[in-house]
This record gives structure tokens, C-alpha cells and sequence, in this order.
């Protein structure tokens, strides 16, 4: 049976399913509501701006875009979206997707805390950050309206969602602060990660092997 969420349907193909039960095992109860609710509010976006997108396609890099965060990748030492970018490519592959559309997929990821960028590339690209951005940000917020975004919610709630994403963010990337080096996430640390000092653009610079 189709489900539909403020109008949206969800995919329920083979490769959602499957998509949905691993990042459901992977990510834990807030990842993955946060997830789903990227896909509706990206989706939800990308219709009032009429714009063409292959919603299995969105689903899965919505659904893969914070998987980096899990305890699955607490090893890692790459950035947290190339991990899930990584992980939704070799997924979509597996599926037999082509490469043109794995490397979309890859793109949604690894771009979606770099501003302004994903909307000159893909609509799928383009719609994970505008998901992002109304769930996380509340940028977009009235792109969305009051009865959508009610309708998400209700199917995918938030309860203390701020406060717990911050510690999510927080927890999935301390081990690897470097990475946070040119990106949102840095704020992230210098606000939660005791003893983080932030990398300075300006002192690399300065301090390079280049005498001028």
C-alpha cells in the first residue's frame, strides 16, 4: 500500500525498502525521522518550484545524507558526508543504478552543509540541502505550509530535535575534528567539543612552507 505524506508519496520500491530498513537498523529513531523528514520538506520544495527530480532517488540521499554520524562509521577519519555519500553510491551501485545517477546521489551528500552550491547543480542535489535546510535551519520554513509541515511532523516528530541533533552532530564528528575545517560543523565543536580549537584559514596560509 502506498503511503503519502502531505501529499507526498513515498517510494516503495525494491531499493526504498531496502533503503528505509538499513538506515532504520543503522541510524537510530532520530536520524532517521530527520531523514524521512529531509526527503518530504525537499520534496515538498522542490514542487512549489516546479522542479523535475526522480523521487527514489531523493529518498535515498535524503535517507543516506547523515548516515556518516552513526556508530558504524565512529572510526572513520573522512568527513561525515563523504561517509554517507560513500555508503548511498555503493548502495545505489549494488542496485544496479547507473553511474551518472549514483554520483547524484554522492553529490547530495557530500554537499548538503555547503551553502549555496547544490542549487546550481541537480534537482536531487539541490532538494536534499532544501530538506536540510527547513528541518534543521528553518530556512524554507514558509516554502512549506502550515498543514505540511503538520503533516510531517505528526508522521515523523521532533520532540526536543534541536538539542538532540547538535548532540548527534556532535558525537558523530568529535573524534575527527579536522574534518570540520571549512564547514558548518565546526560551530558545532567550538560550542560542544571541550578543548576544539578551530582550524584558521588565514594561520594555514601564513604558516605554509611558502617563505611569501
Amino acid at each position: 500500500m502506498t503511503t503519502r505524506i502531505a501529499d507526498i508519496e513515498i517510494p516503495d520500491s525494491t531499493l526504498a525498502k531496502e533503503a528505509t530498513e538499513l538506515i532504520r537498523d543503522t541510524a537510530g529513531e532520530l536520524l532517521y525521522d530527520h531523514s524521512r523528514r529531509v526527503f518530504l520538506f525537499g520534496a515538498l520544495r522542490g514542487r512549489r518550484r516546479g522542479l523535475t527530480f526522480d523521487p527514489e532517488l531523493l529518498y535515498v540521499a535524503a535517507l543516506f545524507h547523515d548516515l556518516g554520524l552513526t556508530e558504524k562509521y565512529a572510526t572513520s577519519r573522512q568527513r561525515f558526508q563523504i561517509d554517507g555519500a560513500d555508503a548511498a553510491r555503493d548502495f545505489l551501485l549494488r542496485h544496479g543504478l547507473a553511474p551518472e545517477q549514483t554520483h547524484i546521489a554522492w553529490r547530495a551528500i557530500a554537499l548538503h552543509t555547503t551553502p549555496e552550491i547544490p542549487y546550481r547543480m541537480e534537482p536531487e542535489v539541490a532538494l536534499v540541502t532544501a530538506g536540510v535546510e527547513v528541518d534543521v535551519l528553518g530556512l524554507g520554513f514558509d516554502e512549506v505550509g502550515d498543514a505540511q509541515r503538520d503533516a510531517v511532523v505528526a508522521a515523523h516528530p521532533r520532540p526536543d530535535f534541536k538539542r538532540r541533533i547538535l548532540a548527534a552532530f556532535t558525537e558523530g564528528i568529535a573524534h575527527r575534528p579536522d574534518t570540520a575545517f571549512g564547514n558548518v560543523k565546526a560551530d558545532v565543536l567550538s560550542r560542544f567539543s571541550p578543548g576544539f580549537v578551530r582550524t584558521d584559514f588565514v594561520s594555514v596560509i601564513e604558516g605554509s612552507e611558502w617563505s611569501e
